[in-house]
């Protein structure tokens, strides 16, 4: 009598997350941009030829000059490239689908990656509008900016 043997077709998987939890130290630059969002205002950096950048650097990336004069700029502007998340993951800043986006505020003329709570993804577009919505309680962390959102309609 023979014997069959049944073969296991499915692989075996064990899920294991790797992650880096670490503390830096900021410097003044960016010390100065967070204790800024503390405050509830945004802060760039202007370089030599004028342009502003959001968030601020220590150095020109083009000149490489050290950088001092800080310009606060508005907490609203434009989309200029995005991602939808349909299943946000445990660590993401908000809890619904949502969007990853680089967002140039005005008065900026680089663009800071944030989260925007839209809704719906029918509801992003490139170039659309948006603005902060600040967290209740600040505290001088990139999070005190809970994320933005679709600009009113005035």
């Amino acid at each position: 009598m023979a014997e069959t043997v049944e073969t296991q077709t499915a692989g075996l998987s064990a899920p294991h997350v790797l992650e880096y939890p670490y503390t830096r130290s900021v410097g003044p630059v960016i010390g100065r941009f967070l204790g800024g969002l503390r405050d509830r205002k945004i802060e760039g950096i202007r370089t030599k030829d004028g342009r502003v950048l959001v968030p601020p650097a220590e150095y020109d990336p083009v000149t490489s000059e050290a950088l001092s004069e800080f310009v606060e700029v508005g907490q609203a502007g434009v989309v200029k490239t995005w991602a939808w998340v349909s299943e946000p993951r445990p660590k993401h800043p908000l809890d619904r689908p949502f969007a990853w986006a680089l967002i140039q505020l005005d008065g900026a003329d680089t663009a800071l990656l944030h989260a925007i709570d839209a809704g719906d993804e029918s509801k992003m577009s490139t170039g659309m509008r948006v603005q902060v919505r600040w967290r209740e309680e600040t505290v001088g962390m990139i999070t005190d900016i809970e994320c933005f959102e679709p600009e009113a309609a005035s």
